[in-house]
């Protein structure tokens, strides 16, 4: 008897290692998702040309041009030029061309500048930000139009399986009735229940015709594929405060929110500054009598300041605390949307795991009536409302893997874990900078 050979722990490790590895990234959502979402650089490609990125783009461009007005400021010279004729009357009358000629310029006084040029900047990243907050609700707008088409499609798909048992069911019993095994009143309920479901696949036949073209005309860069293998949801790794962290760190609406706030902070003290007003300063010249009198002259001009702009300071600040209290609002509101986002991805597992269960066994038990109905035990109208069942448990398991895919990824989108959707943000600013 020949002794069997067993291998070393040690020598094991490394294929050991393999496999685990291989098996973490099978059960990794990320890797996953190659089968039942569209490809990467197809996403990418439909954000780039989304109208509504593009508009935040040029928004960029708009906020770079305001910064350099800020930094340029508001105060441009001013010309001036005058002519008039002198006439005198005594001791004798005589006549005199005169003209006169002046530039004038206000001045901001030290300390504005600064502040208009860091407006301007905060300007520009708020525009950033708001580009890179469109390119995520595009990639939320994407996620959500992708599995609306593929529950209408995979509605189509279950419905056409039915539509086929039924009608298998509905030759089954007219060959009985042939051979005088079946009453006429069952060959009517099978084709009946034939038709319906034909009818229904009809239907789903067209909700997935209408959301295939919804999605071509929102993102025309996405190819829609003929076959498409579902995944099986998994829970999300980590704990809520975990994803809730993760998300709020990685919202692009709650820093565009602080930077607003900052800007409304930055603008309160710019309008504070404007409580002492800048000074205008003027040059003239003059040519009167014909050129006897030549005049060259100076001029500072100060405004009074007065209730308006005092106002205008208090406005300014009442601005900030109505930032700062929408900033705490978005805080708020990311926060319970990231906690609703894990806990509905949580319960939309387990209620698939559960309906996908039910489906079994019911799908179990039509099969055991039929086997029966030919073996001469029950009714047909026992077999179709066994078929039936089955079918409604199976529509319901898939929506529900559906609702617990996308809700996964949804949770993965708003932590930035799906899509390197920031990628070509960040990479526009680069070459904006």
């Amino acid at each position: 008897m020949k002794r069997r050979i067993v291998p070393p722990l040690r020598a094991l490790a490394p294929r050991l290692a393999s496999l685990l590895g291989l098996a973490c990234a099978l059960a990794s959502p990320l890797a996953a998702a190659a089968g039942d979402l569209p490809p990467p650089e197809a996403v990418a490609r439909a954000l780039d040309n989304s109208p509504l990125l593009q508009a935040a783009g040029h928004r960029i461009d708009a906020e770079q041009a305001n910064k350099e007005r800020l930094e340029a400021g508001e105060h441009e010279w001013a010309l001036q030029m005058g002519t008039q004729r002198r006439r005198t009357l005594a001791p004798g009358e005589a006549r005199y061309s005169e003209w006169n000629a002046g530039l004038a310029r206000a001045f901001r006084l030290p300390g504005k500048a600064a502040l208009d040029s860091e407006l301007g900047d905060k300007g520009v990243e708020i525009a950033r930000m708001t580009h890179e907050d469109q390119r995520h609700e595009s990639s939320r707008l994407l996620l959500q139009s992708w599995f609306g088409w593929l529950r209408a499609r995979e509605g189509v798909g279950l419905w056409q399986a039915q539509v086929d048992i039924l009608q298998r069911q509905a030759q089954a019993v007219a060959r009985r009735r042939q051979l005088g095994d079946a009453a006429r009143i069952e060959s009517m309920q099978a084709d009946a229940a034939a038709a319906a479901a034909g009818a229904q696949l009809v239907q789903a036949e067209a909700r997935a015709a209408a959301s295939a073209e919804d999605l071509r005309r929102l993102f025309p860069e996405l190819p829609l594929p003929e076959r498409i293998a579902l995944s099986q949801p998994q829970a999300p790794a980590g704990t809520e405060q975990s994803w809730i962290d993760a998300i709020v760190a990685s919202s692009h609406e709650l820093a565009a929110a602080r930077l607003e706030a900052e800007r409304a902070r930055l603008s309160t003290r710019r309008t504070r500054q404007e409580e002492l007003p800048d000074p205008t300063l003027g040059v003239h010249v003059g040519h009167e009598r014909g050129g006897e009198e030549r005049i060259l002259g100076l001029t500072l001009s100060v405004p009074l300041p007065g209730a308006a702009r005092r106002a205008g300071s208090a406005a300014a600040g009442a601005e900030a605390a109505a930032s700062s209290a929408r900033e705490a609002a978005v805080l708020r509101r990311v926060s319970a949307d990231a906690a609703r986002l894990y806990l509905g991805a949580n319960a939309s597992r387990s209620g698939w795991q559960r309906s996908e269960a039910a489906a079994a066994q019911l799908t179990q038990a039509a099969e055991l009536t039929a086997r029966a109905y030919q073996l001469g035990e029950g009714t047909l109208a026992e077999v179709l409302a066994a078929r039936r069942l089955a079918f409604e448990a199976q529509l319901a398991a898939r929506q529900l893997q559906l609702d617990a895919l996308e809700q996964g990824y949804r949770l993965e989108l708003d932590a930035h874990r799906l899509w390197d959707i920031d990628a070509p943000a960040n990479a526009s600013a680069a070459m904006q900078n």
